[in-house]
């Protein structure tokens, strides 16, 4: 399925997988409202990013809640989701844009930062996300902010 562009509320009916999973880029992310994640998520949610995982609702919060303070003026770009048949999978590329608030250790010197990464998302059928498995450009995006 291609990025529909709606977002899902509890007003439609019957929501895609790929809906829920792109209302909750906007609520959480472009909202920059880590307490948005109790209405998407299980309490045992997890999220691998870089294959380390964090385990919980509160410690996915936390960790919403350091990325947002490393990165002023986040924007989510969704480019492109689809998910699978059943919708028990969806997957995302999505580019984030801001200013450098310490983003990967640098000084936060306020310049421009836009990096890519994609996600895939465990969905189960009630529409709650599960786990969210997450890779980003961190590699290109320090050599860009170190010049190295």
């Amino acid at each position: 399925m291609e990025n529909s562009g709606t977002s899902w509320t509890a007003e439609m009916s019957d929501p895609t997988s790929v809906e829920i999973v792109e209302a909750f880029w906007d609520a959480v992310w472009n909202a920059h409202d880590p307490d948005a994640i109790d209405r998407f998520v299980v309490d045992d949610f997890v999220i691998t990013s870089g294959g380390e995982d964090v385990v919980s609702k509160e410690s996915f919060k936390e960790w919403v809640r350091n990325f947002l303070e490393k990165i002023n003026d986040l924007h989510l770009e969704v480019i492109e989701s689809f998910q699978n048949e059943d919708g028990s999978r969806v997957t995302s590329r999505w580019r984030i844009t801001g200013k450098n608030n310490g983003v990967l250790g640098t000084a936060a010197d306020q310049r421009p930062i836009a990096f890519t990464g994609t996600a895939v998302w465990a969905v189960r059928e009630d529409g709650k996300l599960l786990h969210n498995w997450v890779e980003r450009a961190s590699w290109e995006l320090f050599q860009r902010l170190t010049g190295e």
